[in-house]
């Protein structure tokens, strides 16, 4: 009892540090870890109401802000009111003069951040194309064109995504109040509720695919993986792991479903669905190796690159030859957080593919990984330059991992090492 009593005070510091001003709410990870600690001791039906409840209100409380950290609602709201007037979505970027008479105040107004020559907007980067894959689109158009709809939209994907890791583990046979790393994450409730990331939605949707997979349904799973990526590219990272049962009928349907919701919008805009992609890898410093920051540590900036494509590719190699089809998550966690260190990325909503994995069943010291974006994110607040920054977030998070990994190994080995916490499995 006293522990549910401790766990529901984390929760209620949980949810006081989401609804603070400024930067302030990064204090959200403390009571996150104590409360995290508890739930996992604590009855399963307490459990259960504790993480239910706190994967409601934590993107809720996060959705009481407007967009602290991202822009990019803005682009979801605008490609959603483009689609309702019967316009493809790939067709035209914002700025162009054939989607002038749907500017309004709310998105277009002097004083806006992002300029074209003639007016000024809240949408990322108008003068080029959308970026996000159809499934996406799809949920942009289908949602009303307000920020607030778009917050508690993927508010509600999270929440979802919640009850689904609950479920989902106690079928597996595993503890089901492991799904409060997900439920309690305060990256979890920021980018979801706050920052309406459509990554909640495709999140969902990979977690559904595990599921499908741990339970033998390689071909429904496989589809549903590419419904998933065909809503946020990141899901792609579990192919590897997912692949190890019945590698044809989970590609195939895969590649079959990502056909299906693209095959409207190249009939109706061609090669323009790739949209932005080529050019934002490019922008982000990816094409000439500048943004890997931790391999520019130790390599020439011409070698950086070819060394990421050449660690991740053999990643990928172990991953499908050593992944435990019944538990593909711990293997889809190694791929994932290897592509969050190579890429050192500053944008912490990419991680929420890997705080999900997390809560599955990969070891939980992934999630300094997921936290590390938070330093480059906000590195101008510090004085700190980007790559600065990226490199002790990603380097300290790396630190973590070893440590992490030397712990569990002593302790596997010591016959008389004590019980190993819950979420240390």
């Amino acid at each position: 009892m006293r522990r549910t009593a401790a766990a529901a005070a984390a929760l209620a510091l949980l949810l006081g540090a989401l609804l603070l001003p400024g930067r302030w709410y990064l204090l959200a990870w403390l009571p996150f870890a104590a409360g995290a600690w508890l739930v996992a001791r604590t009855g399963r039906r307490a459990a259960l109401v504790l993480v239910l409840l706190g994967g409601v209100l934590l993107p809720l409380a996060a959705a009481a802000h407007p967009p602290n950290s991202s822009d990019d609602v803005y682009r979801y709201v605008w490609d959603g009111r483009v689609q309702r007037a019967g316009i493809d979505p790939y067709r035209y970027p914002p700025a162009a003069p054939e989607l002038r008479p749907f500017r309004d105040d709310t998105l277009w107004h002097p004083g806006a951040p992002w300029c074209v020559p003639d007016g000024c907007t809240l949408i990322n980067r108008p003068a080029v194309p959308t970026i996000y894959p159809p499934v996406a689109e799809a949920l942009f158009a289908a949602l009303p064109g307000r920020v607030g709809a778009f917050q508690l939209a993927m508010a509600a994907f999270a929440a979802a995504t919640g009850a689904l890791l609950w479920l989902a583990l106690r079928s597996l046979g595993r503890d089901p109040r492991r799904a409060v790393l997900w439920s309690w994450c305060p990256l979890v409730a920021l980018e979801a509720g706050n920052n309406a990331h459509a990554d909640a939605a495709a999140v969902f949707l990979a977690a559904l695919a595990l599921l499908l997979a741990a339970r033998g349904r390689a071909g429904p799973g496989g589809a549903v993986l590419g419904l998933a990526i065909a809503t946020k590219l990141t899901p792609a990272l579990l192919a590897p792991a997912l692949l190890r049962r019945r590698p044809v009928a989970v590609l195939a349907a895969a590649a079959g479903a990502v056909a299906a919701v693209y095959l409207p919008h190249v009939l109706a805009a061609g090669p323009k669905v790739l949209g932005y992609l080529p050019g934002y890898l490019h922008e982000e410093g990816y094409a000439d190796g500048a943004r890997f920051a931790l391999l520019g540590l130790v390599l020439p900036r011409a070698f950086t690159a070819p060394a990421a494509a050449l660690i991740l590719a053999t990643t990928a190699v172990l991953v499908w030859r050593r992944a435990d089809p019944d538990r593909p998550w711990r293997a889809a966690a190694a791929m994932v957080a290897a592509t969050l260190l190579v890429a050192a990325p500053a944008y912490p909503w990419y991680a929420l593919l890997l705080v999900m994995l997390v809560a599955y069943g990969a070891p939980a010291e992934w999630l300094a990984v997921a936290a590390a974006a938070y330093l480059p994110q906000f590195a101008g607040d510090l004085g700190l330059a980007t790559s600065t920054a990226q490199r002790l977030g990603y380097g300290a998070a790396l630190a973590f991992v070893l440590a992490g990994l030397a712990l569990r190994t002593t302790r596997r080995t010591s016959e008389t090492s004590p019980r190993v916490a819950p979420f240390m499995l």
